[in-house]
């Protein structure tokens, strides 16, 4: 391989190496910036409130346009358990992944 070629190909690398390292640093501010509002809504979705919630839901007492994703059945259970997921792989060595 030319000397110039290997030095390009390892620049190329270098970029993207750059680039997935910002990424990873912008997802980990993201990570830890919501990591107080998982407590809320886990603390929200196992409390009475959130039953109450749900039931007037079911009742048809909430306004037509409010969004109310967080009282599915499974919206909060599936998004903690994503998040879980996420913390065993960021726990998990290298080469366990």
């Amino acid at each position: 391989m030319k000397r110039t070629d290997r030095i390009a190909r390892y620049e190329k690398m270098l970029e993207k190496a750059a680039l997935a390292a910002r990424q990873m640093e912008e997802a980990l501010d993201a990570y830890e910036g919501i990591q107080k509002d998982l407590r809320a809504l886990e603390k929200y979705y196992t409390s009475d409130t959130w039953k109450k919630d749900y039931a007037a839901d079911e009742k048809g007492l909430l306004p037509a346009d409010l969004r109310r994703g967080v009282l599915s059945q499974d919206g909060i259970d599936h998004l903690l358990g994503r998040f879980a997921a996420i913390r065993r792989r960021m726990e998990a060595k290298p080469d366990e992944t």
